[in-house]
């Protein structure tokens, strides 16, 4: 069973999953698809305007030729732009006061399985680089691209 699985069936009754758009170490938006197929959930990516009903969530995204709206069911996880809220930073007392509140963890024992659904089948090195050629002039330059490699 995966971890998000075990978690919802732990208790946690939420309708509602809001992530970030993509991570920055690679510029992939797979967090959220990849949580919302694994929960067989609803969802709907890079919203900058949600709207929520009672049993559904309407999400505006903004795409290159304007805007998509799309309605998805409950539960559902969505995806967020950076235009979807302005962020309040904290104070330092609010800072402090937080500090202070206890932390819920779930517990380590879940019998869900972080091994990953990806199996390793071959590693091997590239095929080596052939040397290249030193040309002598423009017109033999234009000689070789034409005649050996094709591209003009």
């Amino acid at each position: 069973m995966n971890l998000a699985a075990q978690i919802k069936a732990e208790g946690e009754d939420c309708k509602l999953v809001i992530l970030g758009k993509q991570a920055i170490d690679d510029d992939a938006g797979q967090t959220g698809p990849m949580l919302a197929g694994l929960l067989g959930w609803s969802q709907a990516t890079a919203a900058f305007k949600v709207e929520l009903k009672p049993d559904s969530v309407c999400v505006v995204s903004e795409v290159d030729g304007g805007l998509e709206t799309v309605e998805c069911s409950l539960p559902a996880v969505i995806t967020c732009d950076l235009r979807l809220n302005e962020p309040r930073y904290a104070t330092l007392p609010n800072i402090m006061k937080a500090k202070q509140k206890p932390l819920e963890t779930k517990p380590a024992d879940l019998e869900a399985s972080l091994v990953g659904l990806q199996q390793l089948l071959q590693v091997e090195e590239p095929p080596k680089r052939k040397a290249g050629v030193m040309v002598g002039s423009v017109d033999e330059l234009v000689s070789k691209l034409r005649d050996e490699a094709k591209v003009i």
